[in-house]
Protein backbone atom coordinates (compact mmCIF):
# COMPACT_ATOMS: atom_id res chain seq x y z
CA UNK A 1 0.00 0.00 0.00
CA UNK A 2 1.08 3.59 -0.62
CA UNK A 3 2.33 5.31 2.48
CA UNK A 4 0.06 8.12 3.70
CA UNK A 5 1.60 11.32 4.99
CA UNK A 6 0.57 14.83 5.97
CA UNK A 7 2.04 17.72 4.04
CA UNK A 8 1.46 21.47 4.12
CA UNK A 9 0.86 23.25 0.81
CA UNK A 10 0.88 26.98 0.07
CA UNK A 11 -2.44 27.94 -1.48
CA UNK A 12 -0.84 30.85 -3.32
CA UNK A 13 2.11 29.24 -5.13
CA UNK A 14 1.78 25.50 -4.40
CA UNK A 15 5.02 25.22 -2.38
CA UNK A 16 5.01 22.10 -0.15
CA UNK A 17 6.56 21.63 3.29
CA UNK A 18 6.56 18.74 5.76
CA UNK A 19 5.58 21.17 8.55
CA UNK A 20 3.45 24.28 8.89
CA UNK A 21 5.12 27.61 8.15
CA UNK A 22 3.81 31.08 8.88
CA UNK A 23 5.48 32.58 5.82
CA UNK A 24 5.97 30.81 2.51
CA UNK A 25 9.70 30.81 1.60
CA UNK A 26 8.84 30.68 -2.11
CA UNK A 27 6.30 33.50 -2.58
CA UNK A 28 6.68 35.37 0.77
CA UNK A 29 2.95 35.19 1.51
CA UNK A 30 1.74 34.87 5.10
CA UNK A 31 -0.71 32.30 6.51
CA UNK A 32 -1.23 30.44 3.23
CA UNK A 33 -0.30 26.88 4.31
CA UNK A 34 -3.01 24.23 4.50
CA UNK A 35 -2.60 20.67 5.73
CA UNK A 36 -3.37 17.88 3.28
CA UNK A 37 -3.31 14.12 3.39
CA UNK A 38 -1.37 12.84 0.41
CA UNK A 39 -0.12 9.43 -0.55
CA UNK A 40 2.98 8.53 -2.49
CA UNK A 41 2.50 9.21 -6.20
CA UNK A 42 1.07 6.24 -8.06
CA UNK A 43 1.87 5.29 -11.61
CA UNK A 44 0.17 7.88 -13.80
CA UNK A 45 -2.26 6.84 -16.47
CA UNK A 46 -1.50 8.24 -19.88
CA UNK A 47 -4.26 9.71 -22.02
CA UNK A 48 -2.51 10.34 -25.31
CA UNK A 49 -4.31 11.13 -28.53
CA UNK A 50 -2.92 10.91 -32.03
CA UNK A 51 0.19 12.94 -31.28
CA UNK A 52 3.34 11.33 -29.94
CA UNK A 53 4.56 13.14 -26.78
CA UNK A 54 8.05 11.69 -27.38
CA UNK A 55 8.39 13.40 -30.78
CA UNK A 56 11.80 15.00 -31.20
CA UNK A 57 12.63 18.64 -31.99
CA UNK A 58 10.87 20.11 -35.03
CA UNK A 59 12.00 23.03 -37.16
CA UNK A 60 9.91 26.12 -36.46
CA UNK A 61 9.82 26.87 -40.18
CA UNK A 62 8.26 23.49 -40.98
CA UNK A 63 5.24 23.89 -38.67
CA UNK A 64 2.07 24.48 -40.69
CA UNK A 65 -0.46 26.90 -39.20
CA UNK A 66 -2.53 27.54 -42.32
CA UNK A 67 -5.60 25.77 -40.92
CA UNK A 68 -5.36 27.24 -37.41
CA UNK A 69 -7.83 30.07 -37.88
CA UNK A 70 -9.62 31.40 -34.84
CA UNK A 71 -13.09 30.11 -34.05
CA UNK A 72 -15.48 33.03 -33.40
CA UNK A 73 -17.51 32.40 -30.26
CA UNK A 74 -20.47 34.24 -31.75
CA UNK A 75 -20.49 36.79 -28.90
CA UNK A 76 -18.80 39.95 -30.11
CA UNK A 77 -17.71 41.22 -26.70
CA UNK A 78 -16.18 37.85 -25.76
CA UNK A 79 -14.39 37.59 -29.11
CA UNK A 80 -13.01 41.12 -28.61
CA UNK A 81 -11.48 40.21 -25.23
CA UNK A 82 -10.08 36.91 -26.57
CA UNK A 83 -8.39 38.70 -29.46
CA UNK A 84 -10.73 37.66 -32.26
CA UNK A 85 -12.01 34.25 -31.18
CA UNK A 86 -10.97 30.89 -29.79
CA UNK A 87 -7.61 29.35 -30.69
CA UNK A 88 -7.52 25.59 -31.09
CA UNK A 89 -5.91 23.95 -28.08
CA UNK A 90 -6.10 27.13 -25.99
CA UNK A 91 -7.13 26.86 -22.33
CA UNK A 92 -9.11 29.82 -20.96
CA UNK A 93 -9.63 30.30 -17.23
CA UNK A 94 -12.67 32.42 -16.25
CA UNK A 95 -13.04 33.71 -12.69
CA UNK A 96 -15.54 35.92 -10.95
CA UNK A 97 -17.77 36.33 -7.91
CA UNK A 98 -20.54 33.77 -7.28
CA UNK A 99 -23.63 34.49 -9.35
CA UNK A 100 -21.89 37.06 -11.55
CA UNK A 101 -22.69 35.14 -14.76
CA UNK A 102 -19.65 32.95 -15.54
CA UNK A 103 -21.68 29.81 -16.28
CA UNK A 104 -24.23 31.81 -18.25
CA UNK A 105 -21.49 33.33 -20.41
CA UNK A 106 -19.84 30.02 -21.31
CA UNK A 107 -23.21 28.33 -21.91
CA UNK A 108 -24.24 31.12 -24.28
CA UNK A 109 -20.90 30.80 -26.08
CA UNK A 110 -21.36 27.03 -26.41
CA UNK A 111 -24.93 27.33 -27.70
CA UNK A 112 -23.72 29.82 -30.32
CA UNK A 113 -20.86 27.55 -31.39
CA UNK A 114 -23.01 24.41 -31.40
CA UNK A 115 -25.63 26.23 -33.44
CA UNK A 116 -23.02 26.58 -36.20
CA UNK A 117 -22.33 22.84 -36.26
CA UNK A 118 -19.34 22.80 -33.89
CA UNK A 119 -19.25 19.82 -31.53
CA UNK A 120 -19.28 21.13 -27.94
CA UNK A 121 -19.20 19.40 -24.54
CA UNK A 122 -20.24 21.05 -21.27
CA UNK A 123 -18.96 19.19 -18.18
CA UNK A 124 -20.70 20.36 -15.00
CA UNK A 125 -19.76 19.35 -11.49
CA UNK A 126 -22.24 21.70 -9.83
CA UNK A 127 -25.57 21.34 -11.67
CA UNK A 128 -27.77 18.44 -12.70
CA UNK A 129 -28.86 17.72 -16.28
CA UNK A 130 -32.34 19.06 -15.55
CA UNK A 131 -30.97 22.32 -14.12
CA UNK A 132 -28.76 22.84 -17.17
CA UNK A 133 -31.69 22.18 -19.50
CA UNK A 134 -33.81 24.77 -17.63
CA UNK A 135 -31.04 27.36 -17.89
CA UNK A 136 -30.55 26.68 -21.60
CA UNK A 137 -34.30 27.06 -22.18
CA UNK A 138 -34.18 30.42 -20.42
CA UNK A 139 -31.40 31.48 -22.78
CA UNK A 140 -33.63 30.45 -25.69
CA UNK A 141 -31.45 27.91 -27.52
CA UNK A 142 -31.18 24.10 -27.48
CA UNK A 143 -28.74 23.13 -30.27
CA UNK A 144 -28.29 19.45 -31.07
CA UNK A 145 -24.48 19.67 -31.16
CA UNK A 146 -24.25 20.77 -27.52
CA UNK A 147 -23.76 17.80 -25.18
CA UNK A 148 -23.90 17.84 -21.39
CA UNK A 149 -22.01 15.67 -18.90
CA UNK A 150 -22.42 15.84 -15.11
CA UNK A 151 -19.33 14.29 -13.60
CA UNK A 152 -16.58 15.17 -11.12
CA UNK A 153 -14.12 12.27 -11.56
CA UNK A 154 -11.22 13.32 -13.76
CA UNK A 155 -10.57 9.80 -15.02
CA UNK A 156 -14.20 9.38 -16.10
CA UNK A 157 -14.29 12.81 -17.74
CA UNK A 158 -11.13 12.11 -19.76
CA UNK A 159 -12.49 8.75 -20.94
CA UNK A 160 -15.65 10.48 -22.20
CA UNK A 161 -13.58 13.17 -23.93
CA UNK A 162 -11.44 10.52 -25.64
CA UNK A 163 -14.55 8.83 -27.02
CA UNK A 164 -16.55 11.98 -27.80
CA UNK A 165 -13.72 14.13 -29.29
CA UNK A 166 -15.33 17.58 -28.83
CA UNK A 167 -13.99 20.69 -30.55
CA UNK A 168 -14.96 22.95 -27.62
CA UNK A 169 -14.90 21.88 -23.97
CA UNK A 170 -16.14 23.57 -20.78
CA UNK A 171 -15.26 22.43 -17.24
CA UNK A 172 -17.59 24.09 -14.71
CA UNK A 173 -16.05 24.37 -12.26
CA UNK A 174 -12.45 23.19 -12.02
CA UNK A 175 -12.63 23.21 -8.19
CA UNK A 176 -15.19 20.36 -8.24
CA UNK A 177 -13.03 17.96 -10.29
CA UNK A 178 -10.89 15.39 -8.48
CA UNK A 179 -8.55 12.54 -9.35
CA UNK A 180 -8.57 9.24 -7.48
CA UNK A 181 -4.78 9.18 -7.44
CA UNK A 182 -4.77 11.77 -4.63
CA UNK A 183 -6.36 11.39 -1.21
CA UNK A 184 -7.02 15.11 -0.69
CA UNK A 185 -10.50 16.59 -1.08
CA UNK A 186 -11.76 18.22 -4.31
CA UNK A 187 -10.80 21.88 -4.45
CA UNK A 188 -7.59 21.44 -2.47
CA UNK A 189 -4.33 22.83 -3.81
CA UNK A 190 -2.93 19.45 -4.82
CA UNK A 191 -6.17 18.38 -6.54
CA UNK A 192 -6.42 21.67 -8.43
CA UNK A 193 -2.82 21.53 -9.57
CA UNK A 194 -3.02 17.90 -10.70
CA UNK A 195 -6.44 17.96 -12.38
CA UNK A 196 -5.75 21.25 -14.16
CA UNK A 197 -2.41 19.99 -15.46
CA UNK A 198 -4.05 16.85 -16.86
CA UNK A 199 -6.89 18.81 -18.49
CA UNK A 200 -4.45 21.31 -20.03
CA UNK A 201 -2.27 18.48 -21.36
CA UNK A 202 -5.36 16.85 -22.84
CA UNK A 203 -6.44 20.09 -24.52
CA UNK A 204 -3.01 20.59 -26.10
CA UNK A 205 -2.82 17.02 -27.40
CA UNK A 206 -6.32 17.01 -28.86
CA UNK A 207 -6.31 20.71 -29.95
CA UNK A 208 -9.57 21.24 -28.07
CA UNK A 209 -10.36 24.83 -27.07
CA UNK A 210 -11.17 24.58 -23.36
CA UNK A 211 -12.89 26.87 -20.86
CA UNK A 212 -12.15 26.35 -17.16
CA UNK A 213 -14.58 28.11 -14.82
CA UNK A 214 -12.96 28.93 -11.47
CA UNK A 215 -14.13 30.13 -8.08
CA UNK A 216 -12.59 33.23 -6.51
CA UNK A 217 -11.34 33.92 -2.99
CA UNK A 218 -12.61 36.70 -0.73
CA UNK A 219 -9.75 38.87 -2.05
CA UNK A 220 -11.14 38.47 -5.59
CA UNK A 221 -8.35 36.23 -6.96
CA UNK A 222 -9.00 32.84 -8.56
CA UNK A 223 -8.96 30.17 -5.86
CA UNK A 224 -6.08 27.71 -5.96
CA UNK A 225 -2.33 27.94 -6.46
CA UNK A 226 -1.02 30.88 -8.44
CA UNK A 227 0.71 28.44 -10.76
CA UNK A 228 -2.73 27.64 -12.23
CA UNK A 229 -2.82 31.06 -13.92
CA UNK A 230 0.66 30.47 -15.35
CA UNK A 231 -0.37 27.11 -16.81
CA UNK A 232 -3.35 28.34 -18.84
CA UNK A 233 -3.19 30.48 -21.99
CA UNK A 234 -5.77 33.10 -21.06
CA UNK A 235 -7.12 34.39 -17.74
CA UNK A 236 -10.40 36.31 -17.78
CA UNK A 237 -12.12 38.02 -14.86
CA UNK A 238 -15.85 38.63 -14.93
CA UNK A 239 -16.56 41.72 -12.84
CA UNK A 240 -19.69 43.53 -11.80
CA UNK A 241 -21.76 44.94 -8.99
CA UNK A 242 -24.83 43.06 -7.83
CA UNK A 243 -26.59 46.41 -7.61
CA UNK A 244 -26.12 46.98 -11.34
CA UNK A 245 -27.21 44.88 -14.29
CA UNK A 246 -24.05 45.27 -16.37
CA UNK A 247 -20.92 43.14 -16.24
CA UNK A 248 -17.35 43.73 -17.43
CA UNK A 249 -15.15 40.97 -18.85
CA UNK A 250 -11.45 41.75 -18.56
CA UNK A 251 -8.35 39.80 -19.64
CA UNK A 252 -5.40 39.82 -17.23
CA UNK A 253 -3.40 37.34 -19.32
CA UNK A 254 -3.74 36.44 -23.00
CA UNK A 255 -1.10 34.61 -25.04
CA UNK A 256 -3.07 35.15 -28.23
CA UNK A 257 -4.23 38.75 -27.91
CA UNK A 258 -4.18 42.01 -25.97
CA UNK A 259 -4.88 42.31 -22.26
CA UNK A 260 -6.19 45.87 -22.63
CA UNK A 261 -9.55 44.99 -24.18
CA UNK A 262 -12.74 44.78 -22.12
CA UNK A 263 -16.15 43.36 -22.93
CA UNK A 264 -19.33 44.91 -21.53
CA UNK A 265 -22.52 42.92 -20.96
CA UNK A 266 -25.90 43.58 -19.45
CA UNK A 267 -27.60 40.84 -17.44
CA UNK A 268 -31.24 40.33 -18.35
CA UNK A 269 -33.95 37.73 -18.01
CA UNK A 270 -32.73 36.02 -21.20
CA UNK A 271 -29.06 35.93 -20.17
CA UNK A 272 -26.19 38.26 -20.98
CA UNK A 273 -26.68 40.84 -23.69
CA UNK A 274 -23.81 42.66 -25.39
CA UNK A 275 -23.41 46.38 -24.82
CA UNK A 276 -22.03 47.65 -28.12
CA UNK A 277 -21.85 51.29 -26.98
CA UNK A 278 -20.49 51.35 -23.40
CA UNK A 279 -19.99 55.12 -23.51
CA UNK A 280 -23.73 55.74 -23.63
CA UNK A 281 -24.20 53.37 -20.69
CA UNK A 282 -21.57 54.96 -18.43
CA UNK A 283 -22.62 58.59 -18.94
CA UNK A 284 -26.37 58.12 -19.40
CA UNK A 285 -27.20 59.13 -15.81
CA UNK A 286 -24.71 61.98 -15.49
CA UNK A 287 -26.31 64.96 -13.71
CA UNK A 288 -26.35 68.27 -15.54
CA UNK A 289 -24.47 71.27 -14.09
CA UNK A 290 -23.23 69.30 -11.07
CA UNK A 291 -19.88 70.39 -9.56
CA UNK A 292 -17.27 67.64 -9.37
CA UNK A 293 -18.30 65.74 -12.51
CA UNK A 294 -16.03 65.41 -15.56
CA UNK A 295 -16.41 63.28 -18.68
CA UNK A 296 -13.14 61.67 -19.74
CA UNK A 297 -12.50 59.82 -23.04
CA UNK A 298 -10.54 56.72 -21.99
CA UNK A 299 -9.03 53.97 -24.13
CA UNK A 300 -9.54 50.30 -23.29
CA UNK A 301 -7.44 48.35 -25.79
CA UNK A 302 -8.61 49.63 -29.16
CA UNK A 303 -11.97 50.90 -27.94
CA UNK A 304 -12.60 54.50 -26.83
CA UNK A 305 -14.99 54.72 -23.87
CA UNK A 306 -16.40 57.88 -22.32
CA UNK A 307 -16.62 57.63 -18.53
CA UNK A 308 -17.68 60.02 -15.79
CA UNK A 309 -15.14 60.85 -13.07
CA UNK A 310 -16.81 62.20 -9.94
CA UNK A 311 -15.08 64.04 -7.10
CA UNK A 312 -16.32 65.28 -3.74
CA UNK A 313 -14.30 67.53 -1.42
CA UNK A 314 -15.48 68.29 2.10
CA UNK A 315 -13.84 69.99 5.11
CA UNK A 316 -12.62 67.50 7.70
CA UNK A 317 -12.11 67.88 11.45
CA UNK A 318 -9.55 65.05 11.39
CA UNK A 319 -5.82 65.66 11.65
CA UNK A 320 -5.26 63.42 8.61
CA UNK A 321 -7.82 63.91 5.81
CA UNK A 322 -9.21 60.92 3.97
CA UNK A 323 -8.34 60.14 0.37
CA UNK A 324 -10.70 57.54 -1.08
CA UNK A 325 -10.64 56.49 -4.73
CA UNK A 326 -12.94 53.92 -6.35
CA UNK A 327 -11.91 52.82 -9.85
CA UNK A 328 -8.72 54.92 -9.76
CA UNK A 329 -5.30 54.07 -8.35
CA UNK A 330 -4.98 55.44 -4.82
CA UNK A 331 -1.31 56.38 -5.21
CA UNK A 332 -2.00 58.23 -8.45
CA UNK A 333 -4.73 60.20 -6.68
CA UNK A 334 -2.30 61.31 -3.96
CA UNK A 335 0.20 62.47 -6.58
CA UNK A 336 -2.40 64.57 -8.42
CA UNK A 337 -3.63 66.15 -5.17
CA UNK A 338 -0.03 67.10 -4.35
CA UNK A 339 0.33 68.71 -7.80
CA UNK A 340 -2.78 70.82 -7.16
CA UNK A 341 -1.47 71.99 -3.80
CA UNK A 342 2.05 72.76 -5.04
CA UNK A 343 1.44 74.18 -8.52
CA UNK A 344 -1.99 75.78 -8.15
CA UNK A 345 -1.75 76.74 -4.49
CA UNK A 346 -5.07 75.08 -3.63
CA UNK A 347 -5.72 74.36 0.05
CA UNK A 348 -6.55 70.67 0.19
CA UNK A 349 -4.69 69.52 3.32
CA UNK A 350 -7.86 70.10 5.39
CA UNK A 351 -10.23 68.50 2.87
CA UNK A 352 -11.52 64.94 2.60
CA UNK A 353 -11.38 63.93 -1.08
CA UNK A 354 -13.52 61.15 -2.52
CA UNK A 355 -13.16 60.02 -6.14
CA UNK A 356 -15.37 57.61 -8.05
CA UNK A 357 -15.60 56.35 -11.62
CA UNK A 358 -19.31 56.00 -12.32
CA UNK A 359 -20.41 52.60 -13.55
CA UNK A 360 -17.86 50.52 -11.68
CA UNK A 361 -15.20 50.61 -14.40
CA UNK A 362 -11.49 50.85 -13.48
CA UNK A 363 -9.24 53.45 -15.11
CA UNK A 364 -5.56 52.50 -15.34
CA UNK A 365 -4.21 54.73 -18.10
CA UNK A 366 -2.49 58.08 -17.46
CA UNK A 367 -4.65 59.84 -20.05
CA UNK A 368 -7.36 60.45 -17.42
CA UNK A 369 -5.11 62.47 -15.07
CA UNK A 370 -6.36 65.86 -16.21
CA UNK A 371 -9.98 64.72 -15.85
CA UNK A 372 -9.33 63.70 -12.23
CA UNK A 373 -7.76 67.08 -11.47
CA UNK A 374 -10.60 69.07 -13.05
CA UNK A 375 -13.17 67.04 -11.08
CA UNK A 376 -11.41 67.86 -7.80
CA UNK A 377 -11.11 71.55 -8.69
CA UNK A 378 -14.75 71.70 -9.81
CA UNK A 379 -15.92 70.26 -6.49
CA UNK A 380 -13.63 72.49 -4.43
CA UNK A 381 -14.72 75.68 -6.24
CA UNK A 382 -18.39 74.56 -6.37
CA UNK A 383 -18.38 75.34 -10.09
CA UNK A 384 -19.71 72.83 -12.65
CA UNK A 385 -17.75 71.95 -15.74
CA UNK A 386 -18.79 73.76 -18.94
CA UNK A 387 -21.52 71.86 -20.73
CA UNK A 388 -20.63 69.30 -23.44
CA UNK A 389 -16.92 69.35 -22.54
CA UNK A 390 -14.54 66.39 -22.25
CA UNK A 391 -11.05 66.51 -20.75
CA UNK A 392 -8.02 64.26 -21.32
CA UNK A 393 -4.28 64.43 -20.77
CA UNK A 394 -1.45 63.07 -18.65
CA UNK A 395 -0.19 65.28 -15.82
CA UNK A 396 3.45 65.37 -14.72
CA UNK A 397 4.88 66.26 -11.32
CA UNK A 398 5.80 69.76 -12.47
CA UNK A 399 2.20 70.46 -13.49
CA UNK A 400 2.74 70.03 -17.23
CA UNK A 401 0.13 68.33 -19.41
CA UNK A 402 1.74 65.64 -21.54
CA UNK A 403 0.58 64.17 -24.85
CA UNK A 404 -1.39 60.90 -24.82
CA UNK A 405 -1.88 58.13 -27.36
CA UNK A 406 -4.84 57.47 -29.67
CA UNK A 407 -6.27 60.97 -29.39
CA UNK A 408 -8.22 60.79 -32.69
CA UNK A 409 -10.57 57.92 -31.68
CA UNK A 410 -11.18 59.59 -28.31
CA UNK A 411 -12.31 62.79 -29.99
CA UNK A 412 -14.38 60.90 -32.54
CA UNK A 413 -16.26 59.02 -29.80
CA UNK A 414 -16.92 62.24 -27.86
CA UNK A 415 -18.18 63.95 -31.00
CA UNK A 416 -20.47 60.99 -31.75
CA UNK A 417 -22.14 61.42 -28.37
CA UNK A 418 -22.77 65.13 -28.86
CA UNK A 419 -19.86 66.80 -27.04
CA UNK A 420 -18.71 70.08 -28.54
CA UNK A 421 -15.42 70.91 -26.75
CA UNK A 422 -12.31 68.96 -25.77
CA UNK A 423 -9.50 70.10 -23.49
CA UNK A 424 -6.40 68.16 -24.50
CA UNK A 425 -2.57 68.40 -24.48
CA UNK A 426 -1.31 71.01 -26.90
CA UNK A 427 1.14 68.57 -28.51
CA UNK A 428 -1.80 66.37 -29.49
CA UNK A 429 -3.26 69.15 -31.63
CA UNK A 430 -0.81 68.44 -34.44
CA UNK A 431 -2.64 66.83 -37.31
CA UNK A 432 -6.10 67.24 -35.75
CA UNK A 433 -7.07 70.65 -37.16
CA UNK A 434 -9.93 70.28 -39.60
CA UNK A 435 -10.49 66.62 -38.76
CA UNK A 436 -13.20 67.32 -36.18
CA UNK A 437 -16.10 69.72 -35.76
CA UNK A 438 -15.43 69.91 -32.02
CA UNK A 439 -13.68 72.89 -30.47
CA UNK A 440 -10.22 71.63 -29.55
CA UNK A 441 -8.40 73.57 -26.82
CA UNK A 442 -4.74 72.67 -26.34
CA UNK A 443 -3.14 73.30 -22.95
CA UNK A 444 0.44 72.99 -21.75
CA UNK A 445 -0.10 73.02 -17.99
CA UNK A 446 -2.70 72.29 -15.33
CA UNK A 447 -2.89 76.02 -14.57
CA UNK A 448 -3.82 76.77 -18.18
CA UNK A 449 -6.47 74.03 -18.24
CA UNK A 450 -8.12 75.31 -15.04
CA UNK A 451 -8.14 78.88 -16.36
CA UNK A 452 -9.85 77.76 -19.58
CA UNK A 453 -12.53 75.77 -17.76
CA UNK A 454 -13.28 78.06 -14.81
CA UNK A 455 -12.69 81.58 -16.11
CA UNK A 456 -15.49 83.19 -14.14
Amino acid sequence: MSKLKNIFTCSFCGFQSPKWLGKCPDCDQWNTFYEELQKAPAKRTQFEFDTDPRQGPVSLHSINTAHDDRIPAGIGELDRVLGGGLVRGAVILIGGDPGIGKSTLVLQALTSLAGRGIKALYVSGEESLRQLRMRAERLGSLPENLFILTETSLETIIEHIREFRPEILVIDSVQTIYTGELESAPGSVSQLRETSARIISLAKQSETATFLVGHVTKEGAIAGPRVLEHMVDTVLYFEGDRGHSYRILRAVKNRFGSTDEIGVFEMGSAGLMEVTSPSELFISERPEDAPGSTVVPSIEGTRPILVEVQALTAPTPLAMPRRTAIGIDQNRTSVLVAVLEKKLGMTLFNQDIFLNVAGGIRLNEPGVDLGIITSIVSSKLEKPMPGKTVVCGEVGLTGEVRAISQIAPRIKEAERLGFSQCILPEKNLKGLHGSSKMKLVGVQSVQEAIENLFKN
